[in-house]
């Protein structure tokens, strides 16, 4: 970013000024032309009701503000030559983007039937919120957007995602002030602490305050300005006040705030990285106050409506019934002077355009807003340099994390130069045994540090904050400006994210139908520290349900991991950090698990995403077997492993079949989903008429969901996480929820004719176990010792 530091905030002439208003009307008239027109755009003719469309559908209220600020951004992109984004978190604002983007020429460069033109005009206005049309929204089709906006809160995590080692980007963020009360938003503001002015670009926030939401005033709108200023001071920020409902005033104030804020920014860089500056910057932020529904209609039936909650969405409402509903409609149209700003052909005439930039300056044409064509292959290690070695199944244990944590810390190794991979999570990293990563990249950290801080670095790429919103909306915007990662979180409270993570994988169904959008890195989570290891902090950390929200979601677009061991861990975390366009979910644990598998049978199986391990079961191939053993997830895999082996002492003419799952889809039929397996196959591999007892990781029923039209659904007994769960010993977790392995025996006695009568008494051993173990551990507050001695004997 080019700027001087000297140089006094230009004060805009007459004619600049003009020129500035001439592009905002233009817009706003656009604006008003989507929410009700579907035909008569340039209004040649007398407005009739048949010009407007049957459903009223948009958000005109936040609009004109805006435009406001997109025209103003036009003009310092231009004069600075900037890179540049802008986050518009008032996604409802669609009309407002999307008229700039058909001024500015991107979306017919994009759309080559919504032309520049009368019959384009035609086109956009009606394709608005109308079947077969474009949402309301600031939506994936929007040129320029990378943030949906239907749900608020999340502006401005996604702006410092974009910012984040793009040191040459300008993101500009408009927060509406209704957003501004939620959660998500509020948490935000600490982004500034985690912004490094050396390697990373700038976020300039833009508080607009138009003060209401849909019905009630905004709670930062009615604070007084010294108020507001202290809190904003608070969060890190120098406010800079725009204010009015004059437009000649507001342009030039607006005017006079854009460029002040972006010389201190280009300042505060400067001084870090070419005067050594440490101390953290101080970061402007524009505070801007306008009229809700600023040129709409000031009145409607005898009610304010301009600068009310009123103005929120559709001002007039019976446009088609109501004769003067339409006169005020053709006179709001018309106060914007449409002859004067687009030519009998319909076009916008040239001098509207003055400070519109060319090329990708525009925001429409950003490629930083179509992060795929910026992304470029992680080098990822060879998985042979991390593999353990396994000489015989169950013949040592690591802890799967820890190991993945070493592959992290050569992929933060080799992308230190081209910083494009980010590590985030709510201050879990190490407790999540990943802190290898440290030794390639400390933490992101701009505050003062004390003596006892550990791996603190102002330019660190591992992103920690104790707010799984803010680490949710860092790492979208990361990857959807182009970059990779990974989120690690305690699987309990990545719910947390639940509704943002809806709100990603909407995108990636959207974009993946839009050939101008390049595929972008797949959002990867890492959950541990998981349900069946947190029997030390109780019931409130016990929740393996994330798994369910993801299945329930686009197909295309999610993919639910749950290996067994440490290299099938590595071969799931290669495969998901390679993929575009998905939302990988793998469920891991952090503790102590057996290796099961090499290097490359791990390979072979996460491929295959689910077999028979021949080396577990007891069948020969001369039959079929007499019951299936099946699991997914590394402690339901223990558990099965267990109950095979007492089976195979207890009943050795028992023909068990062991199963694992490492990729839970392949469980649909494979026309519900990529990774669903045929009829056939999932027949050949379950049987279509013996029990089959799975062992899962999460709610039982989420199998039996999955499952339900398979031919053997009847035989298929599920046992997992009951929603039973306290602070107790690891073992007695999985007993009290019929998760463990001596109810894994008695459920195939119980399933397999014959066996009532035949194996009673070694059902009878089984549960005269599970009476020991709980006298046992309230005894002496550790497990049995066969259950934290057992070896695996095969």
């Amino acid at each position: 970013m080019s700027a001087d530091p000297q140089q006094a905030p230009t004060e805009l002439s007459d004619q600049e000024t003009a020129a500035l208003d001439a592009h905002w009307r233009a817009a706003n008239y656009l604006a008003v032309g989507q929410i009700y027109l579907m035909a008569n755009p340039l209004l040649t003719e007398e407005l009739r009701p048949e010009h407007v469309k049957p459903r009223l559908l948009g958000h005109w209220g936040t609009s004109p503000g805006l435009n406001l600020v997109h025209t103003h951004l036009n003009r310092v992109i231009k004069a600075r030559d900037l890179d540049a984004l802008c986050v518009w978190g008032p996604g409802h604002g669609g009309p407002a983007v999307l008229a700039n983007s058909w001024l500015e020429g991107t979306y017919t460069e994009t759309y080559p039937d919504i032309t520049r033109d009368a019959a384009g005009m035609a086109r956009l206005f009606k394709q608005f919120s109308f079947p077969g049309g474009v949402p309301s929204h600031v939506a994936p089709e929007t040129p320029g957007s990378i943030h949906e906006g239907g749900e608020l809160g999340y502006s401005l995590a996604h702006a410092y995602g974009a910012a984040f080692d793009h040191p040459d980007l300008v993101v500009t963020c408009v927060i509406g002030d209704g957003e501004a009360e939620t959660g998500p938003l509020a948490a935000s503001w600490h982004s500034d602490k985690f912004l490094d002015p050396v390697h990373d670009g700038a976020v300039l926030p833009v508080l607009h305050l138009n003060g209401y939401k849909i019905a009630n005033p905004t709670v930062l709108a009615r604070l007084p300005e010294d108020e507001l200023d202290a809190l904003l001071r608070g969060y890190g920020h120098d406010p800079l006040h725009v204010s009015g409902d004059e437009p000649a005033a507001v342009h030039r104030a607006m005017a006079r705030a854009m460029d002040t804020a972006l010389d201190r920014i280009a300042a505060l860089q400067r001084g870090a990285r070419e005067d050594g500056v440490t101390e953290r910057p101080r970061w402007p932020v524009i505070v801007l106050r306008t009229p809700k529904g600023w040129t709409g209609p000031a009145e409607v039936d005898g009610l304010p409506v301009e600068g009310t909650w009123r103005a929120h969405q559709v001002p007039l409402t019976a446009v088609r019934d109501n004769p003067d509903h339409l006169r005020q409609l053709e006179q709001w149209l018309r106060s914007y002077r449409p002859a004067e700003l687009f030519d009998e052909r319909g076009a916008p005439r040239p001098e509207i355009l003055e400070y519109v930039p060319e090329g990708a300056r525009r925001l429409g044409a950003t490629p930083y807003a179509n992060g795929g064509l910026l992304l470029r292959e992680l080098p990822l290690p060879s998985l042979d340099t991390h593999a353990v070695t396994v000489d015989k199944p169950g013949g040592g244990t690591h802890e799967p994390t820890h190991v993945l944590g070493e592959l992290l810390r050569d992929v933060m190794a080799a992308t230190a130069d081209r910083r494009d991979f980010r590590l985030v999570g709510p201050d879990e990293t190490a407790s999540n045994r990943l802190q290898a990563v440290y030794a390639a990249s400390g933490k992101a950290w701009q505050e003062r540090t004390l003596p006892v801080d550990e791996d603190l670095d102002p330019h660190g790429r591992v992103m920690e904050i104790l707010s799984e919103h803010t680490c949710q909306g860092w790492l979208e915007g990361y990857l959807l400006t182009g970059r990779h990662g990974l989120f690690s979180c305690y699987e309990a409270f990545v719910h947390i994210v639940d509704s943002m993570v809806n709100q990603h994988i909407k995108w990636l169904r959207v974009t993946r139908r839009l050939p101008w959008r390049a595929p972008i890195a797949s959002l990867n989570y890492l959950l541990t520290s998981h349900v069946w290891r947190q029997d030390h902090n109780g019931f409130s950390h016990q929740d393996p349900g994330f798994v369910d929200h993801i299945l329930n979601k686009s197909h295309e677009a999610v993919r639910v991991y749950l290996p067994p061991d440490t290299n099938t861990l590595l071969s799931v975390a290669d495969h998901a950090l390679r993929s575009r366009d998905y939302v990988n979910v793998i469920v891991a644990g952090k503790q102590p698990t057996f290796d099961w598998l090499t290097m490359d049978q791990a390979r072979a199986h996460c491929a295959r995403g689910a077999g028979i391990w021949d080396w577990a079961g007891t069948e020969d191939g001369s039959r079929e077997p007499d019951a299936v053993l099946a699991c997914a997830g590394d402690v339901p895999t223990l558990e099965v492993l267990a109950a095979a082996q007492l089976l195979r002492r207890h009943l050795p003419e028992l023909a068990v079949r062991v199963v694992n799952v490492v990729d839970i889809a392949r469980l649909l039929p494979s026309g519900e989903h990529p990774h669903g397996m045929s009829d056939f196959e999932y027949d050949g591999l379950f049987t279509a008429d013996r029990p089959v007892i799975f062992a899962y990781h999460g709610y039982p029923w989420l199998i039996h969901r999955l499952a339900y039209s398979r031919t053997g659904h009847g035989n298929l007994h599920v046992r997992g996480y009951k929603e039973i769960g306290t602070t107790t010993t690891p073992f007695d977790m999985v007993v009290g929820n019929d998760l463990d392995r001596y109810r894994l025996v008695m459920d195939v006695i119980d399933r397999v004719p014959g066996l009532a009568v035949r194996a009673a008494a070694v059902r009878q051993r089984m549960e005269d176990v599970r009476l020991r173990h709980h006298d046992h551990i309230r005894e002496h507050g550790v497990d049995l010792p066969e259950v934290t001695d057992w070896t695996w004997e095969g």
